[in-house]
């Protein structure tokens, strides 16, 4: 007899979101399940940040619910499910620019885990060792990629049961960029679960266990990510043929 498959550590069933009068989710559902690498996709306008929102409890639904740990948390305030275990890494860094590396990693360290504050800054310095060296530096004045580095240390800081990442390599150096996938890895092997929109679509499928394909604001796709044919998702949702240079961008939705 086969052994039920466990509660997914975040769920959005049946969701339906919007900004006012606009409805961009129309009756999403996604799962995510355990130490996992989903990667969210859709062309712009999709409604890929949308949902990233929506789960974070920045949006709240016009219907559906969303589940963190099994536990319902529709209603729950964003600092709530911070706590319960969600990180979000928006587009765009979401740093504090006018504090230092070391005052923005103590501002990401949560009340009651001061006692690991020196073990988490331990992982993030041996992570992103750049960080090391500009301890003393005012954020702002960094390099957009160690602003990036910056930004996902807090992944390390609150030891999260699952991370949405949205867009985080977007106009960064392929240098950086290859050192925020590795630090994905890094943390999907430590068993956090990981929700991935990126513009680099191959590579997000690469890792990925799972996809999730948006098309104006519905499901067109979830399941196995090898069973998903990159080219047909780049060329027909994204715009962009897979033999071209560029990566594939899939922005704000």
């Amino acid at each position: 007899m086969t052994s039920p498959s466990p509660a997914p550590v975040l769920l959005l069933s049946h969701i339906t979101a919007g900004y006012g009068r606009s409805t961009v989710l129309r009756d999403v559902t996604v799962e995510v399940p355990a130490g996992s690498i989903v990667a969210l996709l859709g062309p712009n306008g999709a409604g890929k940040t949308t949902l990233l929102r929506t789960a974070a409890g920045l949006l709240r639904p016009a219907a559906g619910s969303v589940r963190l740990n099994g536990a319902e948390v529709t209603k729950a305030a964003p600092h709530q499910r911070a706590k319960a275990g969600l990180c979000l890494i928006p587009e765009g860094r979401g740093i504090f620019r006018n504090l230092t590396v070391r005052e923005n990693l103590r501002m990401q360290v949560p009340p009651g885990a001061k006692r690991t504050a020196n073990a988490g800054l331990d992982r993030v310095l041996t992570t992103f060792p750049v960080l090391r060296d500009r301890l003393g530096q005012t954020a702002g004045t960094m390099s957009g990629g160690q602003q990036q580095l910056l930004a996902l240390a807090r992944c390390y800081l609150t030891s999260p049961r699952v991370v949405l990442l949205d867009e985080v390599s977007m106009g960064l150096a392929p240098k950086v960029v290859d050192e925020i996938f590795a630090a994905i890895v890094t943390l999907a092997a430590g068993g956090t679960a990981l929700v991935l929109v990126e513009q680099y679509v191959n590579r997000a499928l690469e890792l990925a266990s799972q996809a999730v394909l948006l098309d104006r604001g519905t499901v067109a796709y979830s399941g196995p990510s090898r069973d998903l044919d990159e080219a047909a998702v780049v060329r027909g949702y994204l715009g962009v043929d897979m033999a071209g240079s560029k990566p594939a961008t899939t922005t704000t939705g």
